[in-house]
């Protein structure tokens, strides 16, 4: 036993052990979520989370320590959002028939984004700094982290946010379309890219081309939207709430 936590210990301190840990819960994540028939159920970014916490956790290893091992993984996620520009080059006809109300849908999605993360944080008794990191809860990772920085947010507690929230958003997301009968792939997309960045994209690429390339847009346009939002709207929305 003290043979093997000698071994541990040594491995612990390889830069690249929590980079291949990741990866390798990962590609489990991927295996078990096409062994299900890729239920939502079965998120793969969500298994692949609970892998990583279940080794993570006892080894007592720190956030910033597993952070640092894995940032170019953070780093890969911006060139990953890039390439999505791919499929939605080949649907620029919709896109220009519907700008007009692509743009109301963008502006409505990413206000009701802000204003109902920052109430239900307030009415669950969050703390101003709770707030001012899950204000970003709907935008892609790397652009989330960016914003709670500016606003004297927690990142790491945003990063957390925005994970689930992407992974309830792709779960949930198509049933709440059947149930409100909506059927439109461009409608879906769009909302779920505004609503659940880069992980409901992912899973509106799964569906159909259309659907995902609406879902791309969306999480671009409403990324930027947010960055120029939050830091306008936080100082009110806190003053309103009795901060």
């Amino acid at each position: 036993m003290n043979e093997l936590w000698s071994v541990w210990t040594h491995l612990q301190g390889l830069p690249t052990l929590w980079l291949l840990v990741t990866l390798l819960a990962y590609q489990t994540a991927l295996w078990l979520y096409k062994r299900l028939r890729q239920s939502p159920l079965a998120n793969p970014v969500a298994v692949a989370v609970v892998l990583v916490l279940c080794v993570l956790l006892p080894s007592g290893v720190r956030y910033q320590e597993y952070a640092t091992s894995v940032h170019v993984l953070q780093l890969l996620l911006g060139t990953a959002t890039v390439a999505l520009a791919v499929p939605l080059y080949h649907q620029l006809h919709h896109v220009r028939a519907l700008r007009r109300v692509l743009v109301v849908g963008l502006i409505a999605g990413s206000c009701t984004g802000i204003v109902t993360a920052l109430g239900v944080a307030w009415w669950l008794g969050g703390s101003e700094v709770l707030l001012r990191s899950v204000a970003a809860k709907s935008v892609t990772t790397p652009i989330a982290m960016g914003i709670s920085e500016r606003i004297d947010g927690l990142p790491s507690l945003t990063a957390a946010v925005v994970i689930c929230t992407g992974v309830v958003g792709a779960m949930v997301g198509q049933r709440v379309f059947v149930v409100l009968g909506i059927s439109d792939q461009r409608v879906c997309g769009f909302a779920l890219g505004i609503a659940a960045h880069g992980i409901g994209t992912a899973r509106a690429l799964e569906l159909s081309q259309e659907q995902g390339a609406f879902a791309a847009l969306a999480m671009g346009l409403n990324g930027l939207l947010t960055a120029l939002l939050v830091p306008v709207l936080i100082p009110v929305l806190l003053n309103w709430f009795g901060w």
